[in-house]
């Protein structure tokens, strides 16, 4: 029994990190496509201007502004490994539509380890972006992420159908096999490291909240 709850961990920690390298190698091929795109940028600026069509510059640097305020994925929060984490959800959210407003300064040299920030972070982001989808009415995403005194604090409020009903204390889900697991691996590195979660579920929206040790 405990060698396949082991493998079923190992499996699971594989494919966590694999999805999460797969979304941060997305972000990386996007940002090297807009810094391929930079040159051709401005050789056609640089003509515009060459020729006298002022307004057409303008309103060229306009749209051109307009575009990097919606691809600005590179959040920075302080933390290298949780700008990662974060980035890749972001970003996977707003391309499905999802508003996302995200406010997040965390330090650098945490207790909890890279793998166990994207397991907690990423489950948590990932049920989330699951209910927006499919939401009726506006699909939002509110995360807020700082520190209070040497304690770790992550609360997001996110859209959702109607309201869930608890069994045995907990939430049903329609998750199951590793992502079922996956939540239940984030809430057991949270009580292992001496920290808390809970959850609240609101016609038409969800909270997810978690406080843990994270300083020495």
């Amino acid at each position: 029994m405990r060698k396949k709850t082991y493998l079923k961990l190992v499996e699971y920690q594989t494919e966590q990190s694999r999805q999460h390298l797969g979304e941060v190698q997305g972000i990386y091929q996007e940002m090297r496509g807009y810094k391929h795109d930079f040159h051709h940028h401005l050789q056609t600026l640089k003509g515009q201007l060459e020729s006298g069509q002022t307004q057409r510059a303008l309103a060229y640097l306009e749209q051109l502004d307009r575009q990097l305020m919606d691809v600005d994925t590179l959040l920075k929060t302080g933390n290298i490994a949780l700008d990662a984490i974060l980035s890749a959800k972001v970003a996977q959210a707003r391309a499905a539509g999802i508003l996302v407003t995200i406010r997040a300064n965390v330090p650098e040299g945490l207790l909890l380890s890279d793998l166990e920030l994207s397991i907690i972070v990423g489950n948590l982001l990932d049920n989330a972006i699951e209910a927006c989808r499919t939401a009726p009415g506006e699909r939002f995403l509110r995360i807020f992420m700082g520190m209070k005194g040497k304690m770790l604090y992550f609360s997001m409020l996110n859209a959702a159908g109607g309201k869930l009903s608890k069994r045995g204390g907990l939430f049903v889900s329609s998750k199951q096999g590793l992502h079922g697991f996956g939540l239940s691996r984030a809430e057991a590195i949270l009580e292992e490291h001496g920290g808390w979660c809970k959850y609240n579920s609101e016609e038409g929206a969800f909270t997810s909240e978690f406080l843990v040790p994270a300083l020495a």
